[in-house]
């Protein structure tokens, strides 16, 4: 409730491309009840690559900009999400696991090293995003959190986790989850990243940021390690007879098929930042 209360974070999105919903609000015992503004535009589901370099481009002038510190404010989400769930690790040295036909049939050759190396450094990674330049972040940064309006402007949605993050943490996130979510073709994954990444990069830039544009690319990739809990979470899932991607009743072998894509680009990812 206090996000969108907050003038400061809406005078500081105020000429950036993006935008924080109306909202009225209506006390009752033991909490509230947020009406928000019915935003009308294209939702984020159905964003081409335009839309998509647009509201990169927005989050990069809004992120060039200080971050205000709130009591209210998430610090240190990126670590808390990606070691505080439960995962059955032990299924990356299974290889049971590894032979199920919609892993064995869809998944790309190298995946199964890949995301050994990447859960191993997992820590290192985290890390990486820890000390890069800090940021006031929304943290949960997707097409189903974004709206575009006829204007142009983007309305952002359910500001939840926001708060301390990296420069280009909340691209680390956008990217990734609009394949995963079956929002956008894994086959054209490698463009869309790098569409993001540069238009956040001119966004930084026009909003007055200096700093070296390499330390952001790291960080977009590095924050991959946020996904190391999925894999072995698919291969605990492979077995079932039938999947569902953002609720949704999904064919298994499409599913699995855009995801081993996607996770492989994320290996490569956390890979590159590694090298430094």
């Amino acid at each position: 409730m206090e996000v969108y209360r907050d003038a400061e974070l809406r005078g500081r999105l105020e000429g950036t491309g993006l935008v924080l919903p109306g909202v009225e609000v209506e006390e009752i015992a033991g909490g509230a009840v947020l009406y928000l503004e019915d935003i009308v535009g294209r939702a984020g589901t159905e964003f081409t690559l335009e839309d998509h370099a647009a509201l990169a481009r927005a989050c990069g002038r809004w992120q060039a900009r200080p971050a205000v510190v709130r009591p209210w404010t998430s610090v240190g989400f990126l670590r808390d999400y990606s070691t505080t769930r439960e995962v059955p690790w032990e299924l990356l040295d299974d290889d049971a696991a590894w032979r199920q036909p919609l892993v064995a049939d869809n998944w790309p050759a190298g995946l199964r090293d890949g995301w050994q190396r990447l859960v191993a450094h997992r820590d290192e990674l985290l890390t990486i995003v820890e000390q890069s330049p800090r940021a006031g972040c929304h943290l949960d940064l997707w097409v189903c959190n974004a709206i575009r309006r006829p204007d142009g402007e983007i309305a952002l949605l359910d500001w939840a986790f926001c708060g301390d993050g990296a420069l280009g943490e909340d691209l680390g996130n956008y990217i990734p989850d609009a394949v995963f979510d079956l929002f956008w073709p894994a086959e054209r994954l490698p463009e869309l990243a790098e569409t993001c990444v540069s238009s956040y990069l001119e966004g930084l830039r026009e909003g007055g940021w200096r700093g070296d544009p390499d330390v952001v690319r790291r960080a977009v990739m590095a924050s991959a390690v946020k996904y190391a809990w999925l894999l072995p979470g698919l291969l605990g899932q492979a077995s079932r007879s039938s999947h569902k991607a953002y609720h949704q009743q999904a064919d298994s072998q499409h599913l699995f098929q855009q995801r081993g894509l996607a996770l492989s680009f994320l290996a490569e990812w956390c890979a590159e930042a590694l090298k430094g």
